[in-house]
């Protein structure tokens, strides 16, 4: 039975937190046990020249990230774990995509329409500081999926849209280039509808964008536990009755507990449990399954050559997968190389190389007989005698090729510019014949 593809990838724009353990990571990594999932996880670094140009910050997420991915559990030895920016076929194939995809398709996309709604908003450009990176973010997304040919995409709600434009892309890329040929699998976005988003410390979806994020790493045990502390919370004391829907603390807790465990943690907060003790036990339920994870972590971030080492490795299967089918690609939309010129071009070079003078016996228009001398140019060398039957001047050809240097010329002629020296190399010439 084949194997279902999954792919996804972080963006390496900040320090990875809780929202990207949950909702990609954790899922990744034990979706990679499945015996039946072929796995590629990757790091976005690519999509974070889009929202970041600070060097130093993209290059310590990238290694923070994929510390992350392997301390979760991830083993690069089963999936190919890879950077975006170590496949030069990605880029590649997203101008090809680009080429086919339609503008009015783009300006659907919801990053880029909110940023246009926020310039309006502030009485600005619709179109100030949008970037074309950011504009055309959905066909770099889409080249990551269908370089691989995946068939599910973990991803939030939020990214579902970004799926069905890869799916749209894909199928008119089909249409027009195919034949007949399906090149792209249409991918699957793949929701877990109960961590799909994580909230973050103010109630809206943890993102670094909203500065709301809880750390999964950065800071240890301590950090964690001082800003789960910060999650807002209404001013209800303890013993009052708490709605668990109401603020961040039971679906984060959810996260990381099993179900009997939410429920006991939802009735505490029904019967009063207090704010600051609703929020130890988060920490202690949180930490708990954290701790040994940061502790790989933390050895990897101190032996970045291990991490290098890994990506390396999962960048050459990669490429080995993305190569072949960006030739054929290439292929598909005209960029061929010229096997048919060059073929021809070898034809002529060997009949170059082989060809050889030649005579040519004709009749004169008054009925006698001649022949001329050509080289392997067309050039005229000799310009035969007259001759009553062809019989004869055939035989005087044959014995200028069997005698060329004793045989004297009678009443040949040379051609124009033509020394006896040259003739007699052509006769020599056919005499091996």
């Amino acid at each position: 039975m084949s194997k279902t593809r999954v792919l996804t990838g972080i963006t390496t724009t900040g320090t990875p937190h809780l929202g990207n353990y949950v909702g990609a990571i954790r899922p990744a990594v034990a979706a990679s046990r499945n015996a039946d999932v072929d796995a590629f996880y990757f790091l976005a670094d690519y999509h974070a020249l889009i929202k970041c140009d600070d060097p130093a910050r993209i290059e310590r997420s990238r290694l923070e990230i994929a510390a992350t991915w392997l301390a979760s559990g991830l083993d690069p030895e089963r999936v190919v774990f890879y950077r975006q920016s170590d496949i030069p076929q990605i880029p590649e194939l997203t101008w090809l995509l680009t080429c086919v995809t339609a503008k009015g398709l783009m300006n659907r996309a919801h990053a880029y329409k909110a940023s246009v709604d926020a310039n309006l908003a502030e009485g600005q450009d619709p179109d100030a500081a949008i970037t074309m990176g950011l504009y055309s973010y959905p066909i770099l997304m889409a080249a990551d999926i269908l370089m691989f040919n995946a068939h599910k995409v973990p991803v939030g709600r939020d990214q579902v849209q970004h799926i069905e434009m890869a799916r749209d892309v894909a199928a008119r890329f089909n249409h027009l280039f195919g034949q007949g040929r399906e090149f792209f699998v249409l991918p699957e976005a793949q929701v877990d509808e109960e961590v799909a988003t994580l909230p973050g410390l103010d109630g809206r979806k943890m993102s670094k964008s909203y500065d709301n994020t809880i750390p999964l790493f950065e800071g240890g045990s301590k950090r964690l536990k001082e800003t789960i502390a910060r999650i807002v919370t209404d001013s209800r004391a303890p013993g009052e009755a708490k709605d668990p829907d109401s603020n961040a603390l039971a679906t984060l807790y959810r996260a990381f507990a099993d179900e009997a465990q939410t429920k006991v943690f939802r009735s505490a907060l029904r019967d009063g449990l207090g704010w600051g003790e609703a929020k130890t036990r988060l920490f202690d339920c949180i930490d708990e399954q954290i701790a040994p994870l940061r502790a790989r972590y933390e050895a990897l971030m101190a032996q970045p050559e291990r991490i290098e080492d890994a990506l390396q490795t999962g960048a050459a299967k990669a490429r080995a997968v993305a190569a072949p089918l960006l030739e054929t690609l290439r292929e598909a939309v005209g960029l061929r190389r010229f096997r048919a010129l060059a073929q021809n071009t070898e034809q002529v070079q060997t009949r170059a190389a082989t060809a050889v003078p030649s005579f040519k016996q004709y009749r004169e228009t008054d009925g006698c007989f001649s022949f001329k001398l050509m080289d392997a140019d067309g050039r005229l060398l000799l310009q035969g005698g007259r001759y009553s039957a062809p019989r004869d001047a055939g035989q005087r050809i044959a014995a200028l090729k069997q005698g060329a240097s004793t045989v004297p010329l009678a009443d040949e002629v040379l051609g124009d510019d033509v020394g006896p020296a040259a003739v007699l190399a052509a006769l020599a010439l056919l005499g091996q014949e």
